[in-house]
């Protein structure tokens, strides 16, 4: 294995369209309630729009040989963007401050797991989004199914807020720690 982090602009989040396609197979492969969500859910649907509707976007794709292995999308959003037709994800009025951070995809090919990627990548994820002074709260959305994912972040410090869409997703918050 010869790994490569890549922190990639906005325009050239095309070099993730297979991986996230490949996650949204996977979710739906996870997926014991409402798994029909998943059939249109794509690189068009969920990365591209949530790109355009951050303030802030943070891109990392892991490449090995020169082939992309895996990728983690952050972003720094106004917390408006977290109700709409779909869902409100949390309660306006539990977030103080006028945007939010949030994880919001993260994927790695199956080979690749059990050596430290994800860690690293969850860390350049966290280091990126507590970078920013005018955000306190952080969210992660784990699909339903997904015990790994959701164990994953618990052991990283996140806790469950709670669930929306009859149990489709586990919301997990964090609040940053401020230093005097």
């Amino acid at each position: 294995m010869e790994l490569k982090y890549e922190i990639i602009p906005d325009h050239e989040i095309e070099v993730c369209r297979e991986l996230c396609n490949e996650l949204m197979k996977y979710q739906k492969s996870k997926a014991d309630i409402s798994p029909e969500f998943f059939d249109s859910m794509n690189f068009e649907t969920r990365l591209i729009p949530s790109v355009h509707k951050a303030m802030h976007n943070y891109i990392v794709v892991v490449k090995d040989k020169n082939e992309p292995v895996g990728y983690v999308y952050a972003n720094i959003s106004p917390k408006e963007v977290y109700r709409n037709d779909f869902a409100t994800f949390f309660d306006m009025n539990s977030v103080q401050r006028e945007a939010v951070g949030c994880l919001s995809q993260f994927y790695m090919k199956n080979e690749y797991r059990k050596y430290g990627v994800g860690s690293k990548l969850f860390n350049m994820s966290m280091d990126w989004l507590s970078s920013f002074d005018e955000v306190d709260d952080y969210f992660i959305y784990v699909s339903n199914g997904n015990d790994d994912a959701l164990s994953f972040y618990q052991r990283k410090g996140f806790t469950v807020s709670h669930e929306i869409l009859d149990g489709f997703i586990s919301v997990l918050r964090s609040k940053k720690v401020r230093s005097n």
